[in-house]
C-alpha cells in the first residue's frame, strides 16, 4: 500500500502584532552590530514579522491522512496562558549558530504546562509522530533571523532585547512549506487561549 503524502507540521503560539514588529526591528539592528554581513547579502535573513511565532512542538513530516486527528489534539490541549516576557538574545545552536533567537520567559509555568498537555494529546492520536513524545528539552524562544551555510557570527555581542510582556491569544497547527527564499506557513487549525478551562 502506498504511503500517504506528508506534511511538515508544527504547533506554535501566535504573537501579538506589536511583539512581532518590535522583534523584527530589533533583529535588523542587532545584525548590523555583528560581524555577520548585512541583510540582503544572502548570508543572513531577518524573518518577516508575519513569520514570527513561538514554537511549542515540532512534529516534522506527518501523513496528511492524520491532519484531522492532529488538529483535534491541538484543540483538546488548548487552555489559557498567563503573561510571557521576552528574555535574552541567543545564538542557536551554541557551537556553530544558524539562527538568532530571543528567549521567552514563562514565570507562571503556563507555557510548559500547555506543551505537556499538547505532547500528551498528540501522543495519544499518533504515537509515532516525530518529535511529539520525545524527552527533548523545551527551551521557549522566538527565531528572528536565519543564517546561510557560511553565515555565522564571529562577534556575538548583541543589544538588549525589547522589554515586552504579552499574553498570547491563540495557538495554531501550522504546515511549513520550504523554499530557497525561506519557509512559508499555513495555519491549518487555530484555537483560542483565553477564557477556557484547563480541564482535568
Amino acid at each position: 500500500m502506498a504511503r500517504s503524502a506528508g506534511a511538515r507540521l508544527f504547533v506554535a503560539v501566535d504573537l501579538p502584532e506589536l511583539v512581532r514588529e518590535r522583534l523584527a526591528g530589533w533583529a535588523r539592528a542587532a545584525i548590523r552590530g555583528t560581524s555577520v554581513p548585512e541583510v540582503g547579502s544572502g548570508t543572513v535573513r531577518v524573518l518577516d514579522p508575519d513569520s514570527l511565532h513561538l514554537t511549542v512542538c515540532f512534529l516534522g513530516d506527518c501523513p496528511t491522512s492524520e491532519l484531522a486527528a492532529i488538529g483535534g489534539a491541538v484543540q483538546a490541549s488548548a487552555h489559557p496562558l498567563g503573561e510571557l516576557a521576552l528574555g535574552a538574545p541567543v545564538w542557536l545552536p551554541a557551537g556553530r549558530p544558524r539562527v538568532l533567537a530571543v528567549e521567552v520567559r514563562d514565570p507562571e509555568g503556563d507555557l510548559n504546562a500547555l506543551r505537556g498537555r499538547l505532547v500528551a494529546a498528540l501522543g495519544q492520536v499518533v504515537p509515532a509522530l516525530d518529535g511529539a513524545g520525545g524527552p527533548r528539552r523545551f527551551r521557549p524562544h522566538i527565531t528572528v533571523a536565519r543564517m546561510g551555510a557560511r553565515g555565522w557570527p564571529k562577534a556575538r555581542a548583541l543589544p538588549a532585547t525589547p522589554s515586552l510582556v504579552f499574553a498570547p491569544q491563540t495557538m495554531a497547527l501550522y504546515r511549513s512549506f520550504l523554499a530557497p527564499a525561506g519557509a512559508t506557513y499555513q495555519a491549518l487549525e487555530t484555537v483560542g487561549l483565553t477564557g477556557r478551562s484547563p480541564g482535568p
